[in-house]
């Protein structure tokens, strides 16, 4: 794919050079799994299983961490959400976390048995020399499970959700208009977040490059939460389909947001 053909003044090619340059590194070359379709029908939803699943019955036995197979088809989020882009995320970017946290944790097995989320949450336990490794990679694996899970066309938002969104942020409009700046403005790589706080409020926070608001305030200070939806802002998310509009890509968001999936979240906690 190359960008459109005109005349770029000479000020600017270093810009245009940039874009093209990251435009062909999300496009290498694709090298196709086998294992992570779990239907062929577009929409069809099945459970979404834990961080520690197999998917193969071979590197179970010297992988701790899997990438979970998703839920729906790549092409389940058209047009919102392309296939290309979706298959490159799921299978290349999420699958580099998943080995990279594994290969931090090799002589860890203890740490091994954690699930990812509860990783997280103790990265004072973790050796020095591996915490930020763990951080980063750790937090990337649980960040896109939870990103996969957060996504499902065509669904509403539960009562209880709404009348708690309306009470913290008037609307749900205002939260839709105010989720939309965050995210935009986020600087960088990073996430952006709907959390609920100990108080049982909701709060929308963001997050850098892979932090997750469950590490809690000793990493993430105000960040900190209980997610109950996210919103990937790295350009990887996007940049095949919307280029370097992260806003339209932020809209689109709101037409795939699993709001039974937030609803469940939501309840989950007190």
């Amino acid at each position: 794919m190359q960008l459109a053909n005109f005349t770029i003044p000479l000020g600017l090619s270093w810009m245009f050079s940039s874009a093209q340059t990251r435009l062909e590194s999300i496009q290498q070359t694709y090298i196709p799994p086998v294992i992570y379709y779990t239907s062929t029908s577009k929409l069809t939803y099945t459970s979404f299983p834990t961080s520690n699943n197999a998917t193969t019955a071979s590197s179970a036995e010297t992988m701790a961490y899997q990438l979970p197979p998703l839920p729906y088809s790549y092409d389940a989020l058209e047009p919102h959400f392309d296939a290309e882009t979706m298959e490159i995320h799921h299978s290349r970017h999420h699958q580099t976390y998943v080995n990279s946290l594994n290969a931090a944790l090799e002589d860890h097995d203890q740490l091994r048995t954690l699930a990812v989320d509860d990783l997280i949450t103790k990265l004072d336990q973790v050796p020095q020399d591996k915490q930020t490794a763990v951080r980063n990679h750790g937090g990337g694996h649980s960040n896109h499970s939870f990103f996969w899970r957060n996504l499902k066309p065509g669904t509403t938002i539960p009562v209880e959700l709404k009348a708690a969104i309306e009470r913290d942020f008037g609307s749900l409009e205002a939260f839709r208009r105010e989720f939309e700046k965050r995210a935009t403005t986020v600087f960088g790589s990073g996430w952006a977040w709907l959390v609920k706080k100990a108080d049982g409020h909701l709060k929308i926070v963001t997050t850098k490059d892979q932090d997750s608001p469950l590490m809690g305030e000793a990493i993430v200070g105000a960040a900190s939460g209980f997610p109950i939806i996210g919103l990937d802002v790295w350009e990887h998310a996007y940049y095949l389909k919307y280029r370097n509009k992260r806003p339209d890509y932020i809209k689109a968001f709101w037409e795939v947001v699993n709001w039974d999936e937030a609803g469940r979240r939501f309840g989950q906690v007190a």
